[in-house]
């Protein structure tokens, strides 16, 4: 009798079984699971990164632009070896050194709307509207309006007078654009633009969204008003993917492009972006198969590296380095809670020896160990850029040039920039210079993330105690606050941070892509007008320490005849900012995953933020292993690694 129930109820189950596969009722997270790559790709970001806008022009910020740059191609793109590949753009050429250049686009490329059905072609004059956006403050304020500013003839003259012009400059066409702007669409395959001097590297501009381009259709079906506020069910795409499904704070779709011109990319069907809290929730969800890759945190890293049973053990891939440049940058215009000055952390910051404590006195291995426990002094970042952006006529990298200047090399033996005694000198210094100016100590140091974030909350305790370890609690008080959702609008904009943590990704190739984000007197100075607030600097000294800083920077940008020297003088200017500790370099990411993906078989470029595009990729069913990983490597590097 049992043996007869066994039998039914083995039977039941299996039934069971069959109508739950019918029914679609299998595990859904991580792709579809059968042999080979996978054909749906699962990932995540956490809230804190949620996306603010679908307005490709109008943001400057990761969190947006890793979905975006899926959804729209500009002139040229970037393959995994970072090399500049042909887009939208077949060739481009210039017969003057770069002063002149000609771009001949590719015939028949769709439009189409968030479902995949066609809405028209991409023609020449789309891109003179995408440039007209950028530079149009009453459309655009000034974001992504430095680059075109710095390269193309009129920019800044057409820049100035839609600021002047004010809400009226809302309703301009592009009469008024192609008086004033070296950019011109002679016929719907042909752009050309005049820059403001031989500006070599202006291609590799082109994969910015400065120049990305937005459909005048388009436009004049949405408005002004409607494309600033756009939703992702109104947006024209262009790109491999649609953004099929936003769902605010849990999820987003992104879709293959049925109508997408490159029809020999390999794209998956669905790029689904799951929101989740913190990167341990993201763990526990790729432990139960809802997610195809997940970036290890130092404590899930150390238990699976340090147990050589552990399931994982065999699968922990370190990746590239990262093309961000992370850096500690200092707010010169501090304000507390009620709006009033923070004078006590403004006069401190101001100081010399304060910003060189920090910069000689603080031992960050520590912090290094949270994205790369096994191998933290290889995060070590002393420069502001970051490698492989361009080299010298000997093969030179940049940053070498950097960190010659300052006399320091990044070691696997201790973190370099470290000085113990220097920096318990630099404290004392700056106690005795500050107390008479009317500070108070310990100087009250206030740093914000993302409320209930475990992960931003255990990275924030780490800086808490390098700073007391390396500095002292009788000096700096570190507090470690919180906002609810938006850093931008609860942090940075009120300017309640005394710091923050930030990266900067090259938009092209050439070293003023970063410094140009320091600099005083510009508008489109990200760091200086966004975070830093270094306009607002009254004290003296450290004023003129900026303005000698953007001076360099300025004598090195108008070199263009000759790029050693080019490259030369701006490595003189970034060893100037580091020297004087105007920003703090802190680390590159070098991480450690588990994952379905061959990370180099991904677009992989120093600038133009590629890299997060869904193209391409090489993927397996079974969690790639560490031993593959060392032949993707070896196989990449001898340029036999990808497609």
């Amino acid at each position: 009798m049992l043996k007869k129930a066994n039998k039914t109820m083995a039977l039941l189950l299996s039934f069971l079984m069959v109508i739950s596969v019918l029914a679609g009722c299998t595990p859904q997270g991580g792709g579809k699971k059968s042999a080979g790559e996978l054909t749906d790709w699962v990932t995540y970001q956490t809230i804190s990164a949620e996306m603010e806008t679908f307005n490709l022009q109008h943001t400057q910020n990761s969190k947006e632009l890793d979905v975006l740059r899926n959804c729209f191609d500009g002139l040229v793109a970037n393959n995994n070896y970072g090399t500049l590949i042909p887009a939208i753009a077949e060739s481009w050429d210039t017969p003057d050194g770069g002063k002149t250049w000609t771009f001949n686009l590719r015939k028949d490329v769709p439009w189409v709307d968030n479902q995949g059905n066609q809405k028209g072609e991409v023609v020449a004059e789309d891109f003179l509207w995408g440039l007209e956006w950028v530079l149009n403050f009453a459309k655009n304020d000034a974001l992504n309006s430095s680059m075109p500013k710095q390269l193309i003839k009129g920019a800044t003259e057409y820049y100035e007078y839609t600021k002047e012009l004010g809400d009226e400059a809302k309703k301009l066409d592009l009469t008024k654009f192609k008086e004033m702007v070296g950019m011109a669409a002679p016929d719907d395959y042909t752009l050309t633009f005049e820059c403001l001097d031989a500006f070599p590297y202006f291609q590799t501009a082109a994969v910015h969204s400065f120049l990305c381009p937005i459909s005048g259709e388009f436009l004049a079906e949405i408005g002004v008003d409607g494309y600033r506020a756009v939703k992702y069910d109104e947006l024209w795409y262009n790109g491999p993917y649609t953004i099929t499904t936003f769902v605010q704070g849990n999820e987003k779709v992104l879709t293959k492009n049925p109508l997408y011109w490159d029809k020999t990319a390999k794209l998956f069907d669905t790029v689904t972006v799951k929101m989740v809290e913190s990167t341990d929730n993201a763990f526990q969800m790729f432990q139960n198969g809802e997610l195809d890759s997940i970036g290890l945190t130092e404590a899930n890293l150390q238990t699976i590296y340090r147990d050589e049973n552990h399931k994982y053990h065999n699968n922990l891939v370190e990746m590239r380095p990262s093309r961000y440049a992370m850096q500690l940058h200092l707010q010169y215009d501090k304000k507390l809670e009620d709006g009033s000055p923070d004078k006590n952390w403004n006069t401190a910051i101001a100081n010399d020896a304060f910003r060189q404590s920090l910069y000689w006195g603080i031992d960050w291995t520590d912090y290094l160990a949270r994205s790369n426990a096994v191998n933290p002094l290889k995060c070590t970042n002393l420069c502001f850029s970051s490698p492989s952006l361009v080299t010298t006529s000997d093969g030179r990298d940049y940053t070498d040039l950097v960190m010659e200047k300052l006399g320091m090399k990044p070691s696997l033996e201790s973190y370099v920039r470290y000085d113990a005694e220097k920096g318990a000198q630099l404290k004392q210094q700056a106690m005795q210079e500050l107390t008479a100016k009317g500070v108070t100590f310990p100087v009250e140091l206030d740093y914000y993330i993302s409320g209930g974030n475990q992960t931003s909350l255990d990275s924030a305790t780490v800086i808490k105690n390098v700073f007391a370890k390396s500095l002292g609690e009788d000096y700096i008080k570190f507090n470690i606050k919180t906002f609810v959702s938006s850093f931008s609008k609860e942090v940075r904009t009120p300017q309640l941070q005394s710091m923050n943590i930030s990266g900067w990704g090259a938009d092209f190739g050439d070293p003023l892509t970063y410094l140009g984000q320091l600099i005083v007197g510009d508008d489109n100075a990200f760091y200086a007008t966004t975070t830093s607030k270094s306009n607002n600097i009254t004290d003296p000294e450290l004023k003129a320490t900026f303005k000698e800083f953007t001076r360099l920077v300025n004598e090195a940008s108008a070199i263009t005849d000759d790029l050693d020297r080019r490259y030369d003088a701006f490595a003189d200017a970034e060893a100037y900012a580091l020297n004087n500790a105007l920003v703090l370099p802190l680390n590159y990411s070098i991480s450690w995953k588990l994952t379905h993906a061959n990370a180099y078989s991904n677009i992989n470029a120093a600038y133009g933020g590629q890299d997060a595009r869904y193209v391409n990729w090489e993927t397996s069913s079974e969690l790639y292993t560490t031993e593959q990983y060392e032949e993707f490597r070896k196989a990449h590097e001898q340029g036999k690694g990808g497609k």
